[in-house]
């Protein structure tokens, strides 16, 4: 059993270190969320681009690409969407970050976090596919354009639909357990050098399962609000 940096904080044992480490990134996302927006200033200093670098400088470049790439997937409708996906693929990089620390397990590697994670995807791609369309016209995308299909398509897609819970989760979960483990492996045997090439990988892991999430997250709603069905 490994230790955990967050065990020393009173009640939170072997079992619990995962909530301990969401509840800390929480309020670290919170505390770095809002420093972001005060260093925005007011007036003609908030529409300027950050001529450094700077926190500022890496939260515009941030919003920018995910804005960029919400325009792609979501399309003339997905810059209403970026404030949402900016702060997911924010908040699932840092916990994944966390677990590059040494003695620290990122909450990231937990299903149940990971699971909690997609529910919410679910629900948020769901309400916004409603809200775009109507529940009538949301439930006809699950029918297909067949008619005599439609109640084998209505419960195909229903299954499909709830599984993606589950598959955003274990994904995210499995790949960064496998990450975390591999590393930790490294550290164990030879804790200076040797685990550099693992650290870069881990980082490069860190960054490509929070845009994958993202990436998903933001298909899932691009088909929930589509007209063309």
């Amino acid at each position: 059993m490994s230790f955990n940096w967050t065990q020393l904080i009173p009640g939170v044992g072997h079992h619990y270190d995962h909530v301990a480490t969401l509840a800390i990134t929480t309020a670290a996302t919170v505390g770095i969320g809002v420093a972001a927006r005060a260093s925005l200033g007011k007036g003609e200093t908030a529409v300027l681009p950050a001529d450094k670098f700077s926190l500022r400088g890496v939260m515009e470049m941030l919003t920018e690409t995910m804005s960029g790439l919400a325009e792609m997937v979501i399309g003339e409708h997905g810059k209403h969407y970026v404030p949402f996906f900016t702060s997911v693929f924010f908040f699932i990089v840092f916990n994944n970050l966390v677990g590059m620390i040494p003695g620290m397990t990122p909450a990231t590697e937990n299903i149940n976090t990971t699971f909690g994670f997609g529910i919410l995807m679910f629900l948020f791609y769901n309400f916004q596919g409603v809200k775009e369309n109507g529940i009538v016209a949301y439930l006809k995308h699950f029918m297909g354009p067949v008619i005599f299909l439609a109640p084998l398509m209505f419960v195909i897609e229903i299954v499909s639909h709830l599984v993606r819970p589950f598959s955003l989760g274990l994904r995210l979960a499995n790949v960064m357990m496998g990450d975390h483990t591999v590393l930790s492996v490294f550290l164990d045997l030879v804790p200076i050098g040797v685990p550099i090439p693992f650290y870069v990988m881990g980082l490069f892991v860190c960054f490509v399962q929070a845009f994958v999430f993202t990436l998903l997250s933001m298909v899932y709603v691009a088909f929930a609000i589509a007209h063309d069905h």
